[in-house]
């Protein structure tokens, strides 16, 4: 075991981690705006806006990430007239595309798992809220997406962490996040063990720093309750 190599590793693979988190950060904004979008579609009783945000869920939650990447960033590129709009500046981009990929993806888990919090509320509450006179406007973005949001925590906190070692398929398209430094530093050196231990070590602790930040925040929750 190469110890020194490790040490040597540890900063360029943590150099490496701003990449991965602001893939993460980036895709976890959007895809929780995309993921309540479609997750009041599913909830829309028109069957056709309720089955176009299925097939959407279906879709991205049925194919894996990785196809999904590469049919953003390779697949994309191949249309010619994709190559003469101003979308062009984004998609040539690995950076955006893989943002764009990952953000279709948590969005589609997060419309699902926001759905199941807006159905477990109880219809009493909302009476209770139109009985004052309180808009359905009002209750919804008032008491129904805040009630969801406390309901859906555990479950979002699991898709955090699967998000965020799903960034690690970001180097399959020359980006060089903690995964894509750390197969650079094993071309040179020959050495995978010793990197990707280290670079292990950095994904699980970012797992408990998710895992114990929602933790705190369910705790919290449960006390306001």
């Amino acid at each position: 075991m190469d110890f020194d190599l490790m040490i040597t590793s540890f900063p360029k693979l943590l150099g490496a981690t701003v990449v991965t988190l602001k893939l993460l950060s980036a895709s976890l904004f959007f895809g929780l705006f995309l993921g309540l979008f479609f997750a009041i579609l599913r909830l829309n009783k028109n069957i056709f806006i309720n089955k176009f945000a299925y097939g959407y869920s279906y879709i991205f939650r049925g194919t894996p990430l990785l196809v999904q990447i590469f049919i953003i960033y390779f697949g994309l590129g191949q249309i010619e007239y994709l190559r003469t709009t101003f979308l062009w500046v984004i998609l040539k981009e690995p950076y955006w595309c893989a943002i764009i990929a990952f953000t279709l993806n948590t969005g589609a888990y997060t419309s699902e798992i926001l759905r199941s919090a807006f159905q477990t509320i109880k219809p009493g509450i909302i009476e209770a809220g139109k009985s004052l006179g309180i808009s359905n406007k009002i209750i919804f973005y008032k008491i129904q997406i805040p009630i969801a949001i406390r309901q859906s925590l555990p479950a979002y906190g699991n898709e955090i962490i699967l998000m965020m070692k799903g960034t690690s398929l970001a180097s399959t398209v020359t980006l060089m996040d903690l995964t894509g430094v750390a197969k650079y530093i094993i071309s040179t050196t020959f050495k995978p063990i010793e990197v990707f231990i280290v670079a292990g070590g950095i994904y699980l602790f970012m797992t408990f720093i998710i895992h114990n930040v929602i933790k705190y925040l369910e705790k919290k929750n449960s006390f306001q309750q």
